[in-house]
């Protein structure tokens, strides 16, 4: 895959296509020189993003389509993850950090992503989110 600083990928919601997105992670952090403890950071932010989008998104539906885009500055790497589903109340998540919660299955992605990127919003009541990265 030959990047430019705007990229974009479209893939159906099947958990095999995640594949495709890690390509494009490491091509980024390829192409920014980013170091490999960063490059972790950003493959599992993204890659939650892109399940939740698959699964709770899409309800893993492969007739809905996923968009995940890509865009720089000389500063920043910015990913939108973009999902056919309704959306969902991003302010009302259990803390998957209460002792209640450790053991459940599901509920760690956003309490990821929110960790491990530099900043991330939501937009279009959720079925967007926005997730940024310093690479300087």
């Amino acid at each position: 895959m030959v990047l430019s600083e705007n990229q974009k990928l479209r893939i159906p919601s099947r958990a095999e296509n995640i594949i495709l997105v890690e390509r494009m992670i490491e091509d980024v952090c390829d192409l920014y020189n980013i170091s490999e403890d960063y490059y972790g950071n950003i493959l599992v932010a993204i890659t939650e993003a892109v399940n939740n989008a698959i699964y709770h998104g899409n309800e893993a539906n492969p007739a809905k389509w996923i968009d995940i885009f890509f865009k720089s500055t000389p500063e920043h790497v910015t990913f939108i993850i973009k999902d056919e589903g309704p959306g969902f109340d991003f302010n009302v998540l259990p803390d998957p950090t209460n002792p209640d919660n450790i053991d459940k299955p599901n509920g760690r992605g956003v309490f990821l992503m929110r960790n491990l990127a530099d900043k991330v919003s939501f937009e279009d009541n959720g079925a967007t989110v926005v997730l940024d990265f310093k690479v300087n």
